[in-house]
C-alpha cells in the first residue's frame, strides 16, 4: 500500500523554525518527484516547494523564498521541508504528494495541485504569537 505520512507540524512563534517530514511507506522516493503544498482556512491549496527525483532540482514558491528549504535523503525515503523565519501567514496544514516526474516538464511547472496523484494526510502549521 502507498502511503505518505507528513510529520513535524506544530504550534511555533513568529520568527521560529519548524521542520517537516515526508516518509514514504509501500514504495520508494527515489524516482518520484516530491513536493510540499499547504491549504489555509478558506484558501485553494498552493504549491510551497518541490524537488526533482534526483533533488538536483528544486522550486520554491515566492512567498517562502529563501526562508524553506526541500531536501530528501532517499536512503531514508525520506523528504524534507526546512522552514525558517516562519510568519503568521505561513499557517496552514502542510501536505507532501509524490508523482513519477515528467520529461517534458520542470520541476516549478509539476509543482501544482493537479499534477501529483498520491498525497499524505497533512500536519498542521501554526504560527502564532
Amino acid at each position: 500500500q502507498v502511503q505518505l505520512v507528513e510529520s513535524g507540524g506544530g504550534l511555533v512563534q513568529p520568527g521560529g523554525s519548524l521542520r517537516l517530514s515526508c516518509a514514504a511507506s509501500g514504495f520508494t522516493l527515489d524516482y518520484y518527484v516530491i513536493g510540499w503544498f499547504r491549504q489555509a482556512p478558506g484558501k485553494e491549496r498552493e504549491g510551497v516547494s518541490c524537488i526533482s527525483s534526483s533533488g538536483d532540482s528544486t522550486y520554491y514558491a515566492d512567498s517562502v523564498k529563501g526562508r524553506f528549504t526541500i531536501s530528501r535523503d532517499n536512503a531514508k525515503n525520506t523528504v524534507y521541508l526546512q522552514m525558517n523565519s516562519l510568519k503568521v501567514e505561513d499557517t496552514a496544514v502542510y501536505f507532501c504528494a509524490a508523482e513519477p516526474p515528467t520529461w517534458s516538464r520542470t520541476v516549478q511547472a509539476m509543482c501544482v495541485t493537479a499534477a501529483f496523484d498520491s498525497w499524505g494526510q497533512g500536519t498542521q502549521v501554526t504560527v502564532s504569537s
